[in-house]
């Protein structure tokens, strides 16, 4: 008698015999079968040969305008998230720091020690105040716009259209979604990644997530883009051409997400791909409430929050850092000497890279830190405009269009920040899985930086 083991076994045997197409066959037959049941049981009078959702979708499904309309929606949808973040951004951002001041001011007339005040009111405090200004009002714009194109049925649609994309790279056709949650967040985009079936393939779209630039990484290549591209273009255009620079480096992650990924299943990840059978579901009007409540409770405000906790570490060693003297020198400075080397091979410099390292827990602060280490202040701050902090960069720190282009790569590639990193460790349960997350994106980024930068000044472009 045979039993189920060996049952089991055979069939793991004769799977491998079985030609890629298989399993699509079978789904092919499956809904063939169902559609001619229905046809034999459903007659519906002035039937049509495409109604609106079927005409609608020979568009956005479409082999030729599928993926560029993608992209132009992305391009939108990032356009009006940069144009409408800045006003609300500044005035939270000048409320926060109105507190911040009047309770330095209440304690210094306390009498407190200066150290106390700084720390805890120009440090911990501000580096909250500067997360939750810089993340809140973007994520409060990109996450409705974004739970706005899942409820209307849009979303399936991109799956749709890049399936073939992470079918090749030996991926799940379902990572496009959850990759499109991490431009919000990493650490969401993470959680997403839920929906997948096959651990393997989950796994993948775990460790590449961090290749799609989220919500934290937005305000460098804003910067970027503004001061070094935009600078280019009369001011009626100049927004549209930072956020064109911000979508060819969403792009770029996406290319950087499908070659690691091929890569990842073709080594240590290696397996069979799973099938994705994706019905399309029909266009439906928007339930507005449900769009608000998704995308600022259960969205905005957790992001919000876990950023708000790895936030307060990050100020407080950036404003020891930055307070401390060893020589006559402050320990960030003291750092940023340190790392230069490096930074100088990599087309950036030590600030840039200090920086980063400060910033794990939080990339938002990232621009702050280098300003606060290049004009020598004890806490982080913000130039009142674009052409002040282009001196600054280019004028007294001798940027360069290289170290605006390294930059964006390495803003794009670098590793996750601590909230995504305790999330892939939650989510795989693994310290490995979770160090590979974490190291791996910031190798890569190293290498390609360093590469561009060799490149660069081996054909005198610097």
């Amino acid at each position: 008698m045979t039993t189920p083991n060996e049952i089991l076994n055979k069939a793991a045997e004769l799977r491998g015999t079985l030609s890629t197409g298989f399993r699509d066959e079978i789904v092919k037959s499956l809904y063939s079968e169902s559609e001619a049941i229905t046809n034999r049981a459903v007659h519906a009078k002035g039937e049509k040969t495409y109604d609106l959702d079927q005409r609608i979708d020979r568009i956005v499904t479409s082999p030729i305008f599928g993926l560029p309309l993608m992209l132009v929606i992305l391009a939108v949808v990032i356009w009006i998230t940069v144009i409408g973040a800045n006003v609300p951004s500044n005035m939270l951002a000048s409320g926060l720091f109105w507190i911040e001041e009047q309770a330095a001011t209440l304690f210094t007339n306390l009498g407190a020690p200066w150290w106390l005040t700084g720390f805890i009111w120009h440090g911990v405090y501000r580096g909250l105040a500067w997360v939750i200004a810089v993340m809140l009002p973007p994520m409060a714009i990109f996450f409705p716009l974004f739970t706005f194109l899942e409820d209307l049925g849009y979303l399936p649609r991109v799956a749709f259209n890049m399936d073939f994309l992470f079918k090749k790279a030996g991926a799940h056709g379902k990572q496009s979604l959850t990759m499109a949650m991490g431009f919000g967040c990493n650490a969401a985009g993470i959680v997403a990644t839920r929906i997948i079936d096959s651990p393997r393939e989950r796994l993948i779209a775990i460790l590449t997530n961090n290749f799609v630039p989220c919500n934290g990484r937005f305000p460098t290549l804003i910067m970027l883009g503004t001061v070094f591209v935009a600078a280019s273009f009369s001011p009626v255009y100049a927004s549209i051409a930072a956020a064109g620079s911000v979508v060819a480096v969403v792009v770029l992650g996406v290319f950087f997400t499908l070659i690691v990924s091929w890569a990842l299943s073709k080594t240590v990840l290696k397996g069979e791909a799973s099938a994705f059978t994706l019905e399309l579901p029909p266009y439906r009007s928007p339930n507005f409430l449900q769009i608000l409540y998704t995308s600022l409770i259960d969205r905005t405000f957790f992001v919000l929050w876990r950023a708000i906790l790895t936030a307060a570490p990050a100020g407080a060693i950036i404003w020891i850092m930055a307070n401390i003297n060893i020589a006559g020198t402050s320990i960030a400075q003291h750092t940023a000497n340190f790392l230069d080397p490096l930074g100088f091979l990599m087309g950036l410099d030590g600030v840039i890279l200090l920086a980063y390292l400060i910033a794990i827990p939080a990339n938002e602060i990232v621009v702050p830190t280098m300003l606060m280490v290049y004009m020598g202040t004890g806490m982080m701050i913000e130039l009142e405009s674009m052409e002040a902090l282009r001196t600054l960069l280019v004028e007294q720190n001798g940027w360069t269009m290289l170290t605006a282009v390294n930059l964006m790569l390495f803003a794009l590639l670098h590793n996750p920040c601590a909230t995504a990193i305790i999330t892939i460790y939650k989510e795989t349960n693994s310290r490995k899985w979770a160090t590979v997350g974490a190291l791996m994106p910031l190798g890569i980024g190293v290498v390609v930086t360093i590469a561009t930068a060799s490149i660069a000044r081996l054909v005198g472009w610097v």
